[in-house]
């Protein structure tokens, strides 16, 4: 099994070949269907999000759309730790840690509220185990969840296995575009 280093230069060098914008567009698109067509989704009141960085299925468009019909909820990096605001609009975030748009306002903190995350990650196995980017910021969050956790990633992120540890949150399911 690999470690979860050489996971992350693994997955490195898939993402340089598919780096083409229209087919990671295709399949950010086909995972959105998923998404939408989920009951989780479709039952679901207030979901936590992201807002995605470059190399991830992009978020925004769809975090916009859905803000007038759901409670969607962004991280926003506090230190160490992730902390959980009320998406309004584009006009509230403000660029964050690591560039990535965050939310202003106050923290949310009601996560028995939560009933969907949708979590990013550098890679996944059909376990619902998750490798992250080595910060940690999810291993914290996602105990403090007891919502239905889905795995958002482009199909190159689907591994064979990734080595899981005692604090490793599993996803519940994993949805990615072509499959």
């Amino acid at each position: 099994m690999q470690t979860k280093t050489e996971l992350r230069k693994e997955i490195s060098l898939r993402k340089t070949r598919h780096s083409s914008s229209d087919w990671r567009a295709r399949q950010a698109a086909e995972a959105w269907q998923r998404v939408v067509a989920h009951p989780r989704w479709q039952e679901a009141r207030t979901v936590l999000l992201y807002h995605s960085l470059p190399d991830e299925p992009d978020t925004h468009a769809f975090v916009r759309q859905w803000a007038r019909e759901k409670r969607i909820l962004l991280p926003v990096v506090v230190g160490d730790d992730l902390e959980l605001r009320v998406y309004t609009d584009d006009g509230s975030l403000r660029a964050g840690a690591f560039h990535i748009a965050e939310p202003t306002g106050k923290a949310f903190t009601d996560y028995a509220a939560i009933d969907l995350a949708i979590v990013p990650g550098v890679a996944f196995d059909r376990e619902g185990n998750r490798l992250g980017r080595g910060k940690g910021y999810y291993d914290r969050l996602l105990p403090r969840l007891k919502a239905y956790k889905i795995g958002l990633c482009f199909p190159f992120q689907l591994v064979e296995s990734i080595p899981a540890e005692a604090h490793d949150v599993r996803m519940d399911e994993i949805i990615c575009g072509g499959r």
